[in-house]
């Protein structure tokens, strides 16, 4: 089988794209993860597919793919690139685009200057929901893990985050405790992993460990996730400057109930075609 693709990046957080509107896909998890191969494919974090949607509210099904072969929920940093990628192909010549992912919908509009903000729709916070095994909902949650307890909140943005405060996120072990938090039996789905330094109200730097993955230049529904635990902990204002490894964020949460506006960039790095 002969795939067209498009590899974009979003601030490091970087995809294969493709696009099944226009030509008959059949990916199987061995296929995506000769994709995501650095050494012996295209190599990405995630392989993103567009699809026709299945509700009439849609214009596109959005299904990511993380470089292990598994499908997860939901990937914001995919999504600002997604919204680029329909447009560069002509398969939609809107501004606001609604995809369905499998967690609900999606809006995403292209400004004028070719930042992408994604209504990331309302967090959840109930724990049997994220899910997270809680007695019951709080602002944060003690976690044990092998020779330290961490403070976390806990949160789902579609896809499920814990997210740790910490004191210098340069030289934190991310990969070390990143991976137990991933893992951990309270997280029956796995998690998102997050470690946060606050450098303001208005200003925060952030490394996350990610579920299925490891550590990436950038998360775009951790930097949600990070800022609505923030956010609860009154920690910081409404609006956010997230630094990750690849670059920034821009996060708007007006509190309980309200959605999450998460603005950056997407990148075209080049087109090509890979026989699988």
């Amino acid at each position: 089988m002969r795939l067209r693709f498009t590899k974009m990046q979003g601030i490091g957080n970087d995809f294969v794209m493709l696009d099944g509107v226009s030509q008959k896909l059949s990916l199987s998890p061995a296929k995506i993860r000769k994709l995501a191969d650095r050494h012996f494919g295209v190599g990405c974090d995630q392989v993103l597919l567009v699809e026709p949607p299945r509700s009439p509210a849609a214009d596109f099904r959005y299904r990511i793919f993380n470089n292990d072969g598994s499908e997860v929920e939901n990937c914001g940093n995919g999504a600002r690139c997604f919204a680029i990628f329909v447009q560069q192909r002509g398969l939609c010549s809107k501004n606001t685009i609604r995809v369905e992912t499998a967690n609900g919908l999606l809006s995403l509009k292209v400004r004028k200057d070719k930042q992408v903000t994604v209504d990331m729709g309302v967090p959840e916070l109930e724990p049997a929901q994220i899910p997270f095994d809680a007695e019951g909902k709080a602002t944060t949650y003690k976690l044990q893990l092998a020779n330290k307890q961490l403070e976390i909140g806990a949160v789902s943005m579609g896809n499920p985050h814990a997210v740790a405060l910490v004191d210098d996120v340069d030289s934190y072990p991310v990969l070390i405790d990143g991976a137990e938090v991933e893992q951990h039996p309270r997280f029956p789905n796995k998690v998102n992993a997050g470690f946060m330094q606050l450098v303001s109200r208005g200003e925060a730097k952030l490394r996350v460990f990610e579920r299925g993955v490891g550590e990436t230049l950038a998360c775009g529904t951790g930097a949600c996730a990070a800022a609505v635990s923030a956010r609860l902990r009154d920690l910081i204002d409404a609006r956010v400057l997230i630094h990750l490894p690849g670059g920034e964020l821009e996060i708007e949460w007006q509190g309980p109930g309200k959605a999450v506006l998460m603005t950056g960039p997407a990148t075209t790095v080049f087109h090509g075609q890979i026989k699988i």
